[in-house]
């Protein structure tokens, strides 16, 4: 809620402007019925038609000016609207690339709060903006207005409409627990599809079709079930609104030739009062029962629950400088839950510039995890990471992004030119910088393939794009860099000329090992089995190690092993 409003405060220039546009929306409402009464007493009733048809001009006048301003109220919408989704669409994503990863790699409750729950806050404060912001203007300007052209009827009328308010009121808790049934059914559903989706191969190996339909059967029920409670809660909703804004009028039509018949209305005032009533404050009532309430709803269920499900990581707050390069890990510990087994238990692991570690294991054995353990990336649930002697928490946000560099299997580049991607992270490299960056790593063929360093990003291979994501971080500042499986693209040759470009650039190395010819030219090499972790040279684990020298016979005769 803190990022929402942040978000829709930044935009204050725009929201005098969309203020006082409403001002000017508003001036219809507040002067049609004593332009009417004008018209009536002034004009027609007094003999003089002219002036009469002069106030009904000025009536369509001033109407028009409120359509204009309404004009001006959509096209200020976009400059207040989208800075918000912007806003709220970034915590998301931060929360789930910071937020420990799923096991299978897929989060479809986080796309379903993009795609639905954010799409809905923006909707329904463009909603607001427009609806709310309009009734507020119209039920205040026409109230207004009914108490300065016909008093005693303005009290009678103004209590139901107060009564239909409270009743609203009373309705919302019930219609706020259900508007959340809904959107928790939403995610359920999205969750379930996803996971569905994700395990296809298994499902129909296994022939487990029927239970899984089943099981998404359920869900789509359910989401069924709450969506049809919510409706009988807002057809309870509207029928109360509906009596605030009907119950006035009818009043007003009965008790009116009463007042007129006493002289205590002239026949003018009794029909600007009906203006009032039937042209601006019904429809504004009605309006808040058939929309703005629901709007409302909506936006603070989706705004709730985008921020219980959207953990985002504590910020750097830290202001200390690394004193050097070196890495340093004192009893790192780290399971998937409170309650289950570490995957890293009791880690001590001191990496000095000029080292390079190799970390094998079995896939899903947690070696990604210690990657973003190292780089702070995931908190650990005991023990700290050490850069240059500093708590990684307690650096320097700069200081850090500056000194460690990691390179994910799943590479990213931008629409751009070459030199932008290769330059992302040292915007002040020459050319010749880059150049020897490419070369280093063996890229020159993919940047010679494209076009040079001035040409348009184009198609790559996965191949391709890993070499010029290894280019970018040769290129970078980075005195740590850490390498997840970062040459899975490349072929053998290729994956050793990489490596031994960043072992022989200095700083501290560690590779995240795809294949295991990694650890044969690592100085050190560290073996994650899920129970406990051995550090050691390639020749001390083979002996010291079942599982390293399995492993290593599996990959050197894959029949045999």
């Amino acid at each position: 809620m803190r990022l929402y409003w942040r978000a829709l405060g930044a935009q204050w220039r725009g929201g005098l402007v969309l203020a006082a546009c409403s001002v000017a929306e508003g001036l219809p409402a507040f002067t049609s019925g004593r332009l009417v009464q004008l018209a009536v007493d002034d004009g027609f009733a007094a003999g003089n038609p002219g002036r009469g048809v002069a106030w009904l001009l000025v009536f369509g006048a001033v109407a028009l000016a409120g359509a204009g301003a309404s004009r001006l109220v959509w096209r200020q919408l976009g400059t207040l609207v989208e800075p918000v989704r912007d806003a709220l669409v970034t915590a998301v994503v931060r929360g789930v690339l910071h937020n420990p990863p799923r096991r299978n790699g897929v989060d479809a409750a986080a796309v379903a709060r993009i795609t639905q729950h954010i799409e809905v806050i923006r909707d329904a404060t463009a909603g607001l903006l427009v609806q709310a912001r309009a009734m507020l203007v119209t039920t205040g300007g026409a109230l207004l207005g009914l108490f300065t052209v016909a008093g005693p009827l303005a009290w009678l009328v103004a209590a139901p409409v107060g009564a239909s308010l409270v009743l609203f009121a009373c309705l919302l808790p019930g219609l706020a627990r259900r508007q959340r049934e809904v959107t928790l059914a939403d995610e359920t559903t999205a969750e379930r599809a996803g996971t569905v989706l994700a395990g296809m191969r298994d499902v129909v190996a296994c022939g487990a079709e029927p239970e899984v339909a089943l099981s998404l059967h359920a869900a789509v029920e359910h989401q069924a079930r709450s969506a049809m409670r919510l409706a009988r809660m807002a057809a309870a909703r509207t029928a109360v609104i509906a009596t605030g804004g009907f119950l006035p009028l009818l009043l007003a039509l009965l008790v009116a030739p009463g007042l007129v018949g006493s002289g205590a209305l002239s026949a003018g005032a009794a029909l600007g009062s009906l203006v009032y009533l039937a042209t601006s404050l019904q429809p504004a009532v009605h309006n808040l029962g058939a929309t703005s309430s629901s709007v409302v709803l909506r936006l603070l269920v989706a705004l709730r629950r985008v921020g219980e499900t959207t953990v985002l990581p504590p910020q750097p707050s830290g202001d200390r400088e690394p004193a050097d390069a070196t890495v340093e890990a004192r009893g790192l510990t780290f399971g998937w839950g409170e309650h289950a087994e570490p995957i890293v238990r009791d880690l001590d692991l001191r990496l000095a510039p000029g080292d390079h570690l190799a970390v094998v294991g079995p896939s899903g054995i947690g070696k990604s995890t210690l990657a973003s353990l190292l780089t702070g990336m995931v908190r650990p649930q005991a023990g700290e990471v050490l850069v240059g002697g500093v708590p990684v928490r307690e650096l320097r946000a700069a200081a850090l992004h500056r000194l460690v560099a990691l390179v994910p299997q799943e590479t990213y580049l931008f629409d751009g030119t070459v030199r932008e991607n290769l330059a992302l992270f040292a915007p002040g490299a020459t050319d010749e910088q880059l150049v020897a960056a490419v070369r280093a790593v063996g890229a020159d063929g993919v940047v010679s393939r494209l076009g040079g360093l001035d040409a348009e990003l184009g198609r790559t291979s996965a191949g391709e794009a890993q070499l010029l994501a290894l280019a970018r971080v040769y290129a970078s500042p980075a005195r740590v860099v850490i390498l997840d499986e970062a040459t899975s693209g490349l072929d053998p040759a290729a994956e050793v000329r990489a490596e031994s470009a960043f072992s022989q650039r200095g700083g501290v190395l560690v590779v995240i090992a795809h294949r295991l010819s990694s650890a044969l030219r690592a100085d050190r090499v560290l073996v994650m089995d899920g129970r406990s972790t051995l550090l050691g040279s390639h020749d001390d684990l083979l002996a010291a190690s079942p599982r390293y020298a399995a492993l290593m016979r599996a990959w050197t005769d894959p029949v045999a092993a």
